[in-house]
């Protein structure tokens, strides 16, 4: 995947983040998603940049989500630091967004760990042509940010696969509106 800086001010890459969340867990019962949230824990309070609460199969699920808008891919103690506050706070899954991808140790130890990475991109880099000719303009209503989740697959090598895939029905209905 491309690894093209996406030009955001923190404020709005939280938000673009907040959004993407938001749309994946609409379907989950009690599901709340909030920027900033400070969580006290035995040994501090910790601000989570975006955390998301939901009620699944009995329970109350807490996910803690951090937003790392970086020059350079982001390194693995920047997961370890998640890890350590997932435990602290009684968290069930973290996830880490960014803009500028990650170090293989990140990937590895995410995925050691249960820690989900997501790679934030330009919404063009999930719209494939088949053409030499300048890419064409993207159809109405394709998100300006799309968000990639970063994994090993069975042979080491990165993989991507896109966190918020819409049904073509859904795309369909939302192209007719514009």
């Amino acid at each position: 995947m491309r690894n093209e800086q996406v030009e955001l001010t923190p404020s709005q890459f939280e938000l673009e983040v907040e959004n993407l969340i938001l749309q994946t867990g609409i379907h989950l019962s009690e599901f709340k998603v909030q920027r900033l949230e400070k969580i006290s824990a035995a040994d501090g309070v910790f601000e989570i940049d975006v955390t998301a609460r939901f009620e699944a199969l009995g329970g109350s699920f807490l996910v803690l989500i951090e937003c790392k808008q970086h020059k350079n891919p982001i390194k693995r103690e920047v997961v370890q630091i998640l890890f350590d506050r997932l435990r602290a706070v009684g968290g069930h899954k973290g996830m880490i967004f960014s803009t500028s991808g990650y170090q293989r140790g990140a990937i590895e130890f995410a995925q050691a760990h249960g820690i989900a990475l997501v790679q934030i991109a330009d919404g063009r880099t999930s719209y494939q042509t088949k053409s030499f000719h300048p890419q064409p303009a993207l159809p109405p209503g394709f998100p300006p940010y799309v968000g990639w989740v970063v994994s090993l697959n069975e042979k080491g090598q990165e993989s991507y696969r896109r966190i918020y895939d819409r049904s073509p029905q859904v795309l369909l209905e939302r192209f007719a509106e514009n």
